[in-house]
């Protein structure tokens, strides 16, 4: 039975694309995909059917696979980082879903952006983060500012995609001041294009004025929470051992058990409630 994979490419390098990713391009029929992605994978093509389109055709993308797939061929819809956060892989499985299809379909994971990037940057997504898509050509803005509101309230460390376009400038200074009311002015900030790309350049900068840098829809927008610190070139969001464990000498602090839930040690001498 023929099949449609949504490959994940990761950040577009073949050495951050995963073993599957280039085994199932090199055997399909057909390969699909936005037209920068196809370039990316050039090496991994030799006679597969390639279908290519631009920016906004992305129903068309999702079409033209599963009629594909359909004729009986194999076919990869190629997508950047991973095929189902922010790319095809919903838009596929809506159609399946509305139109009652019997396809058969494998996801294949990549890189997500937020991962590449926090990846050249130390480790800023080391506890409970989120990712959250400025773009509002398929989600109202409205909704976007309740979003960033709730995850600026919870003290989430936020990976920002579509940052920023020639059409959208104002969004991410609107994140920016959103966040500002809950978390200090120095919280760091990096900003990184085209992670593990040619063009790649790392920006770091505060929540005060990472909006004075240039950066495109592409880049990813990481900012921490209020425990993030940067160091060097690093920015660090603390995991949490340090207010279990010394950090010098690895040993339980005072009141904490290892493998047993953290206790607030302020509340038990206040005589607070835990």
């Amino acid at each position: 039975m023929a099949k449609l994979f949504l490959v994940g490419l990761g950040p577009g390098s073949l050495e951050h694309m995963s073993v599957k990713a280039q085994q199932v391009i090199k055997s399909v029929d057909v390969v699909v995909g936005y037209g920068l992605y196809v370039k990316l994978i050039q090496p991994l093509l030799t006679d597969q059917t390639l279908v290519r389109s631009g920016m906004t055709k992305e129903w068309q993308r999702a079409d033209s696979a599963i009629k594909q797939v359909q004729e009986g061929k194999n076919v990869a819809l190629v997508c950047s980082g991973d095929a189902g956060m922010y790319a095809m892989a919903p838009l596929i499985f809506e159609l399946i879903s509305s139109q009652s299809l019997d396809i058969s379909v494998e996801t294949v994971p990549g890189i997500t952006a937020a991962n590449a990037c926090a990846s050249l940057v130390g480790a800023p997504l080391g506890h409970d983060s989120c990712t959250i898509s400025l773009s509002d050509l398929l989600t109202p803005w409205p909704v976007i500012i309740k979003r960033i509101k709730a995850a600026a309230e919870a003290d989430f460390a936020i990976t920002f995609y579509n940052p920023r376009s020639r059409k959208r400038q104002n969004h991410i200074v609107e994140a920016r001041d959103i966040l500002l009311q809950h978390r200090s002015k120095e919280t760091p900030v990096a900003v990184v294009n085209a992670a593990y790309r040619d063009e790649q350049s790392v920006q770091l900068s505060t929540l005060e004025h990472f909006v004075e840098l240039e950066f495109a829809m592409n880049a990813a927008v990481i900012v921490g929470n209020s425990s993030s610190y940067r160091f060097d070139d690093w920015i660090v969001t603390p995991r949490g051992y340090n207010k279990k464990y010394s950090l010098e000498d690895g040993a339980t602090k005072q009141g904490q058990r290892a493998g047993q839930a953290l206790k607030n040690i302020e509340q038990q001498e206040t005589g607070e409630a835990v």
